[in-house]
């Protein structure tokens, strides 16, 4: 490309948040637009691809598409309840075949030179999540998956819509704990429920990990305190302006590459989540990136905004 190099992101403190892509189908690897479904930034390091499929072959080929790309793991996605995923034989309903889903693992496995993880539920419909939970995990980790995040709670794939999948079936975190303390030796990470890094500081007393979904991306922030609130840290975490600065410079790059302004600031909305003007930030934002030819000069407004800054004739609300 002519012209003058691109902006490089500053480089950002150590971070011990482990990050995951939305789940892809291995179809979509294999025959999309792989830049855009694969592609991330350096500065996401570590990351994770998550797949869905139920088809061995296919999914060792798209694992090992994710290893040429760079990701740091593999995770076959075995909890999404919704009905388009269970018509492709994917998702939550494979729980039901977990022969199948060894058969997954060790296919991705013997191509990927990556951890193959697994994420899954405690059970599906009317399934005892005390022995179909034990005996998904034993198939499944014979096939050679040390890692398990278990979202703690079932899957129903009759009658509830995948909304209601996130908040009806009752949590039950004392069964992830129980799976714990029974396979030791496997590495067992829990999800679902947990709104905060003060709630997942007592799981990993006994536990490996927590999965944080929809409270990180209402709250993207939250991330920024992971180093320093779970793993001891001293190092200062950047301040919201700093990592808005931070997304400004990756936004810039992007948007010379092509990208739509709002296919990126739709992920930020939440960056200033509880803190003054953040609604005058969401709104700025939402009612301008989206134009035709919208660019940077949109984030700095939004950003002189929330921090009560001048920018041109934008006044701080």
């Amino acid at each position: 490309m002519d012209g003058p190099p691109l902006p490089q992101l500053p480089a950002a403190h150590l971070a011990r948040a482990f990050l995951y892509t939305e789940m892809v189908t291995a179809k979509a690897v294999l025959y999309g637009d792989r830049e855009r479904v694969l592609g991330f930034d350096p500065g996401e390091h570590p990351v994770g691809l998550q797949l869905g499929g139920s088809d061995p072959d296919k999914l060792a080929a798209a694992a090992r598409i994710g290893a040429d790309w760079g990701y740091d793991e593999i995770n076959l996605n075995i909890g999404c309840p919704s009905d388009r995923v269970q018509s492709g034989r994917f998702g939550a309903c494979l729980m039901a075949e977990p022969v199948l889903v060894a058969d997954c693992v060790r296919a991705m496995g013997e191509v990927a030179a990556l951890p193959i993880t697994v994420k899954c539920r405690i059970g599906i419909d009317d399934q005892d999540a005390e022995e179909s939970l034990d005996s998904f995990v034993d198939t499944v980790a014979n096939a050679g998956c040390a890692t398990f995040i278990v979202h703690a709670r079932k899957a129903w794939l009759q009658g509830l819509s995948p909304k209601e999948n996130r908040d009806v079936p009752p949590l039950d975190h004392g069964r992830v704990h129980r799976l714990k303390a029974r396979r030791p030796e496997l590495e067992i990470v829990i999800n679902g429920g947990i709104a905060s890094l003060a709630e997942a500081a007592p799981q990993l007393k006994q536990l490996d990990g927590v999965m944080l979904g929809r409270a990180a991306y209402a709250d993207p922030y939250l991330l920024a305190g992971v180093d320093s609130a779970l793993y001891g840290s001293e190092a200062k975490p950047p301040s919201r302006g700093e990592v808005l600065d931070r997304f400004m410079v990756y936004v810039e790059r992007e948007l010379a590459r092509g990208v739509r302004l709002n296919s990126m600031t739709r992920h930020i909305l939440g960056l200033f989540h509880g803190q003054p003007r953040a609604r005058a930030f969401r709104r700025h934002i939402a009612e301008n990136a989206h134009r035709d030819g919208a660019g940077i000069e949109v984030l700095r407004e939004a950003r002189a905004i929330v921090l009560g800054e001048s920018y041109g004739a934008v006044a701080a609300e």
